[in-house]
Order: C-alpha cells, then sequence, then structure tokens
C-alpha cells in the first residue's frame, strides 16, 4: 500500500503540527499507510507540547515533488562484473531490455553493457583473447569438466583446423594457449605435452584415458563440448567475463533526484538506458526511457491549509486525497474527487476529533493530549473570536478525559512557546508568517504570541528594519506582524510603511503608529487579514 503523507502549512504552528500526527493515528487505525510530516521547524510551543505528552516530533518533508523513485523503474536489475557476456546476453532476452547496470560483488555501480556494446564486441573485438573462468567457458559451450586445475582461464585461443603434421611444423603451444580440436589424438598429444592452459575438445569425441592421465600430471585443465569446433569457436569468446567490455561509465541518477530533471538530462544524453543507485553508489536497478511514463505521484493529505502557496514545494505534482481545514475555501484544485473536511471551528484538530468519533474510533491519551494543545493554542485558550462552542465542547470532554486543568496547562504551554530568549529578529518574525494575495497585491501576515511585549518595544527599530528586509526577500507590497499578547487578548502591530494607510482605513485609527494596541484584536484569520483584504479590494 502506497504512503501517504500528511501535513499541515508551512512554518507550522501547533494546530498544524498536532493535527497531522493525530489524523495519521486515526488514518492508520482505519488501515490506511500514513506518516505525518512537518514542513518547517517546530517551534518552541509545540516542543513543549510533543515533550509534554511523549509524543515523538515528526520527521522534515522538504517537498512532494515526483522522483525516480516514484516511478516504476526496474528494482533490482543489474549484474556484476564477473558475469559472462553470453549470460548478460541471455538476461536482456529474458528481461526483454537492451542494456543492464553492472557492479562489483558489493553492488556499487561501475557502468553500463547495451546490446549494442556486446554486437560490437563480436564483430570488431578480439577474438583470439580469452579472460574468463573454467566454470564460464564450461556453462558457455554446455560442456563437461574432465580435468580442472586452474580458475582463471586466461590466453590466446587457437583452432586446430590444419592436418595434424601441418599444425606440428607450425603452430608452437605454450601454457598461454587455450585449443580448440576433434578427435585428433595425436595434437590432444602434443597440446598436453605442451602443458597448454585449457584443451577442449568438441563434438563430445572421446579422450584417451591415457592422455587424461598424462593431463593430470601436467596439470593441464580439459573441457569437452557436444559443439562442433565451428560452434565452439564461435562461442567461447560469450565466455569472457563482462567486465572485459565495460567501459568506465559515471551516468547514473539517485532514486531521489528528481523527475523533472532526469527528463531533462536524458534529452542531452540520448540514451534508453540508466543506472539508478542509492547515496551511497550502489545500484538499485534500470530505469529506461520508456518508462517514465510509469509514475506514482506521492500522495498527500492537508490538514490546516488549502492554498499551494502555504503548502509543500511541489504540491501540484502530488495527489492530494484529502483536505482538512478550517479556514476559507481557497483556490486549491485536484484532477479527481476527494474527501474535503472544511468546518468553521476555531481549530483543525476540532475537525479531527469529530473524525474519530464519526469512525468510531477510540482516542488515546497522548492524541487527545496533542488534540487539546492544538485547539487551546488556535483559540487562545478559548478567547479568540474564532472559538466555536464546538470547539468549547470538546476541550472540555478531552480536559475530562486527561484530568486536566486545561487553562493552568496553556499557560504553561504558551508561556514555553513565548519567549523570544535566544531567538534573532527574523526567527521571531518568520515563525507564523504567512502570504496572501488580492487583486494582484501580495502581502504578508505575520503573528506570534508573547507574554513579553516589552523585549520589542526596547528593540523596535530593529524589528522594522527586518521585517522590510523579509517583505523585499518574498516580494510583498507591505508585511505586517501582529504582537498577541495571549493574557490581555489584544495584539500590538507592526508595519511597513506602505501599509499605514490601509490599516488606518480599515481600523478606523488615525495616526496609526507603530506598535499601536488593539484590544479584542486575536485572530489572523478573521480580524486581520479580512480588514487588509476589504481594503484592498475598493
Amino acid at each position: 500500500m502506497d504512503k501517504v503523507y500528511i501535513f499541515g502549512h508551512q512554518r507550522p504552528d501547533t494546530d498544524a503540527i498536532t493535527g497531522a500526527i493525530t489524523l495519521s493515528y486515526l488514518k492508520n487505525q482505519l488501515g490506511m499507510n500514513t506518516e505525518p510530516r512537518a514542513l518547517g521547524h517546530v517551534n518552541d510551543e509545540t516542543k513543549y507540547v510533543l515533550d509534554y505528552f511523549k509524543v515523538k516530533e515528526p520527521k522534515y518533508l522538504n517537498d512532494v515533488r515526483l522522483q525516480i523513485k516514484d516511478i516504476d523503474y526496474h528494482k533490482g536489475y543489474f549484474l556484476e562484473d564477473t558475469t559472462t557476456i553470453k549470460s548478460v546476453y541471455d538476461y536482456f532476452v529474458e528481461k526483454g531490455i537492451t542494456g543492464v547496470p553492472i557492479t562489483d560483488s558489493n553492488k556499487k555501480f561501475l557502468g553500463i553493457v547495451t546490446l549494442k556494446d556486446i554486437a560490437k564486441e563480436i564483430i570488431n573485438g578480439n577474438i583470439n583473447k580469452l579472460d574468463s573462468t573454467y566454470d564460464n567457458i564450461v556453462n558457455t559451450l554446455e560442456g563437461e569438466e574432465i580435468v580442472k586445475y586452474d580458475e582463471d582461464i586466461n590466453g590466446n585461443l587457437i583452432v586446430a583446423s590444419y592436418n595434424s603434421q601441418t599444425f606440428f611444423n607450425n603452430i608452437a603451444l605454450t601454457n598461454q594457449d587455450i585449443l580448440l580440436v576433434g578427435d585428433r589424438h595425436q595434437i590432444h598429444e602434443y597440446a598436453i605435452k605442451s602443458k597448454v592452459k585449457l584443451l577442449i575438445v568438441t563434438g563430445n569425441l572421446t579422450i584417451d584415458e591415457e592422455h587424461i592421465k598424462l593431463a593430470k600430471e601436467n596439470k593441464v585443465n580439459i573441457i569437452r563440448t557436444s559443439m562442433d569446433t565451428f560452434t565452439a569457436s564461435k562461442s567461447i569468446g560469450l565466455s569472457n567475463e563482462i567486465k572485459t567490455i565495460l567501459h568506465e561509465n559515471s551516468i547514473s541518477f539517485k532514486e531521489t533526484d528528481f523527475y523533472d530533471d532526469f527528463v531533462e538530462e536524458t534529452k542531452k544524453l540520448k540514451h534508453n538506458n540508466y543506472p539508478v543507485v542509492d547515496a551511497n553508489g550502489k545500484c538499485l536497478g534500470l530505469i529506461r526511457i520508456t518508462d517514465i511514463n510509469e509514475k506514482n505521484n506521492k500522495k498527500v493529505i492537508l490538514v490546516d491549509h488549502q492554498e499551494f502557496e502555504q503548502s509543500a514545494p511541489g504540491i501540484e505534482e502530488a495527489e492530494i486525497i484529502e483536505i482538512v481545514d478550517h479556514h476559507k475555501i481557497s483556490n486549491i484544485s485536484t484532477k479527481l474527487p476527494i474527501n474535503f473536511r472544511n468546518m468553521a471551528v476555531g481549530s483543525s484538530n476540532t475537525i479531527i476529533h469529530e473524525l474519530y468519533k464519526e469512525s468510531g474510533v477510540k482516542i488515546p491519551d497522548d492524541m487527545a493530549g496533542l488534540m487539546i494543545s492544538g485547539i487551546l493554542s488556535d483559540t487562545l485558550i478559548l478567547q479568540s473570536p474564532t472559538t466555536t462552542d464546538k470547539d468549547r465542547e470538546v476541550v472540555e470532554e478531552l480536559a475530562k478525559q486527561l484530568k486536566l486543568d486545561y487553562k493552568e496547562y496553556a499557560i504553561e504551554m504558551f508561556k514555553a512557546g513565548t519567549s523570544l530568549k535566544g531567538k534573532t529578529k527574523e526567527e521571531v518574525i518568520t515563525t507564523d508568517l504567512k502570504t496572501f494575495t488580492s487583486n494582484d497585491t501580495k502581502f504578508a501576515v505575520a503573528q506570534i504570541f508573547t507574554l513579553d511585549v516589552d523585549s520589542i518595544n526596547d528593540e523596535i527599530d530593529e524589528y522594522i528594519s527586518e521585517l522590510n528586509r523579509i517583505n523585499d526577500d518574498l516580494g510583498c507590497e507591505f508585511t505586517m506582524m501582529c504582537i498577541t499578547d495571549v493574557i490581555k487578548n489584544g495584539s500590538y502591530v507592526l508595519y511597513t510603511e506602505k501599509c499605514k494607510e490601509i490599516l488606518e482605513s480599515g481600523f478606523k485609527i488615525s495616526p496609526f503608529e507603530q506598535m499601536t494596541y488593539i484590544d479584542g484584536l486575536a485572530s489572523r484569520k478573521k480580524q486581520m487579514v479580512p480588514v487588509i483584504l476589504s481594503e484592498l479590494e475598493k
């Protein structure tokens, strides 16, 4: 069963991370194969929650772009460099391929051999040279072992085509020669006394017992084959190990390489067969140009978001099979119908709690702890204007199960997450920053929750400077940051200059100074962004 990745938005908050984990647990209980992932750094508040309920932090997911590992390439298609040329050819025929990666004994990729390479060797190769093993020759010639002393057989190939006397007069045999001959017993004796490397008797013809005895005394290897001399002379070269015709070839692709990059590279290389290797250069298999249409796009479930800009890079290439969210419906689209659960509640975990109930799956304490944390975080301890009666009902139910004073717990959770100690200005601003677009105007709204507003006031100029730099890097018209005081249930606002008039008009505050406090402003989604969008649409 294909794995399904479940994740929240980029720069994830507690609701996004805990929602991915709790939904993944539910789906796995229902028989799916899912894994929760994080698209960004897990913030201090969320780390506190995960540590408190002893839940492992999800792994980071860089992107969901299509990779070679998502293509149905030929896994396990490779051969060792000691394989004979004939065996490689037979492998081509068996598998219906025209090339195969070659490895050493440790599966380290060495190069690739194609049918064209074998044909070239048969036509243009050195047919008089043999570099093989005794067993490989026996297998290639479909022969039998008569006398064996050496495993490695290297030498010059000679065929006894002359009559015996002419052969004796013209051919001086040595221990570097490999002789093919029929039942010319005198030549048998001459070859053995010359201590040739290997005597091959063709036609399944007889070998005198005295010659076999003599071969053992002289440590001469003998093989007998049923092939005639002509056929054996044509076939024996195919017993050479494939490494004898292997040219060094460093062209290979990793499983993690992206599909688009692979396709572009193949257009330049114009080959048909490409090795696939792991990060250590070990061969995994073969990918052919004809394979690249057999794609298995990554399957994903989105939690707490539904906008491409806030999702994983490459989301356009993934197969979205479900969305669970509590934000406004946006511009995301899918190729096929999907399960889409969107509710006007304060937290994605409130919806996920409902899914558990509908599915009849018991909520274990650790998942209950993550759920209540996500809800308390997103609703600011049920004080945010996004809070609904459903959120309150779920919090009461989960707190009862956990025997938890949720207000005390939430204060400790926010304290852990709102401390600015040790953080750079960039880290503070980008902890929870989202971009939006309206009428071709791109803008960003960051929100942080802290109980230490004074530390920002003390360095307000540095924060404004960093806000302007981030705005330029994002290519936005303007960027603002809400500094939300959880206890006071209101926010201070920092902004780049182009936002000043919009804030004055939208909130009816003039002049709207840096760090202006707006009582009751706690929700970016319901209070800040709608005001900005309304002003941009005027």
